[in-house]
């Protein structure tokens, strides 16, 4: 069976959000097609401690971390400036090169998977520098680039936005080297691969590997959390300053949408879960508003929610929003862009709309409308289940394994 090292920045068990989950069913399904290592780039702090690590360790042949994520300070603003040093020095990217060059050597590894390798540019280019024949998979979550500059319309801040066209200019530099230098780049969605095809040689060389759930982790019969208010909008993510694309969001339904839907129904309420909603938005919370920071699991309010929201502005990639509300047979209001790069139509799998009165429209004709509500549910609920499971993302990988054991 081959090989497969896999690499991540990114790893947390239980899935705190979409980066976590995307990382969570990729090693499941690599796990099933490959004899799998894990080189975690998370201290067993970040990933959950010792449940999370033997989660993990149950799931692969062995399972180590890396030298740079030893000794990480809690306090987020030090490990900034420990990022930023670590940029400018490479003295961890070296660490954490050799730590994996004895892997490969040590269980004969036939495939370094990077996990989020949009985010792995200094790490890919120290590999391939030092093995020059193994086989590099840049797996990718994202646009990155996209997503940076798709934050322009919304900063007026000059020095901001003269600092995000930097930092994206910079990020398709670093893209269009990572196709480069890797055998395969994967993508989530035709759209994004359309972009990787676009700034490459290497047309044959991107591959889909999409967003996916497994559908085993979503039970339905889930006790609401107590008091529960309904009828109720639900919206989740990871949140952070006021530029974030999620703070954006949530901002735009509480300022805009919210009273629209309030008065056509006066007892609508909403929930904003997820990481750091607590501190970023608490200044929101009322009568008709929740807030509530992380917490294990976010199904219990989910799959109680009369409609969830993907409000986005920006972002680049697939939403995890979408496919878990599908799943838990939860109607969906998306904005175009929100909905970006899944194969979901307008009035079959969810509602789309963008601009306030229209989204305020959709939310209040899903809640008003059970016969249409149960229509859309159905319908995504199959879409997913066919095509963004486990076993799909399987099928996947095997293509890309087949694609790389012949080159």
């Amino acid at each position: 069976m081959i090989k497969i090292l896999f690499t991540t920045p990114i790893l947390e068990h239980p899935p705190a959000g979409g980066p976590e989950l995307r990382i969570h069913n990729s090693i499941k399904a690599l796990a099933k097609v490959s004899e799998l290592y894990i080189f975690s780039r998370c201290n067993r702090r970040d990933i959950g401690g010792f449940d999370a690590e033997n989660y993990f360790i149950n799931l692969c042949h062995s399972f180590n971390y890396s030298p740079s994520c030893k000794r990480v300070p809690k306090n987020r603003y030090f490990r900034k400036i420990g990022i930023l040093f670590n940029t400018l020095t490479w003295y961890h990217t070296f660490r954490d090169t050799l730590s994996i060059l004895k892997i490969i050597d040590r269980k004969g590894i036939d495939i370094i998977w990077f996990g989020y390798g949009n985010i792995s540019y200094q790490l890919i280019y120290s590999i391939r520098i030092a093995r020059p024949n193994i086989k590099i998979v840049c797996d990718t979550d994202s646009i990155w680039s996209r997503f940076i500059l798709r934050e322009l319309p919304y900063t007026k801040n000059i020095i901001r936005r003269g600092l995000l066209r930097l930092k994206a200019n910079r990020k398709v530099w670093e893209e269009k080297a990572m196709i480069q230098l890797c055998n395969i780049t994967t993508a989530v969605s035709e759209i994004d691969a359309g972009y990787y095809q676009s700034i490459s040689h290497k047309i044959n060389q991107v591959y889909l590997f999409p967003n996916v759930i497994d559908l085993k982790d979503y039970s339905l019969n889930l006790a609401p959390p107590s008091n529960l208010k309904t009828p109720c909008m639900f919206l989740s993510g990871s949140f952070g300053n006021k530029y974030s694309s999620m703070n954006i969001a949530a901002n735009w339904v509480l300022d805009k949408i919210l009273p629209l839907v309030q008065s056509q129904i006066p007892d609508i309420h909403f929930y904003i879960v997820g990481k750091n909603a607590d501190i970023a938005l608490s200044d929101a919370a009322s009568e008709s508003v929740t807030i509530i920071g992380k917490i294990p699991s976010v199904l219990p309010f989910l799959c109680h929610a009369n409609v969830s929201l993907v409000p986005l502005m920006f972002e680049s990639g697939t939403r995890f929003k979408i496919l878990e509300a599908a799943v838990c047979k939860v109607p969906i209001v998306s904005t175009t862009l929100g909905a970006e790069g899944l194969p979901v139509v307008n009035g079959q799998h969810l509602l789309i709309a963008d601009g306030d009165e229209n989204f305020a429209s959709a939310i209040v004709e899903i809640i008003h409308d059970q016969i249409k509500a149960a229509y859309l549910v159905e319908n995504c609920y199959k879409l997913v289940e066919k095509k963004f499971s486990v076993e799909s993302l399987v099928v996947e990988a095997n293509k890309i394994i087949n694609k790389l054991v012949q080159t």
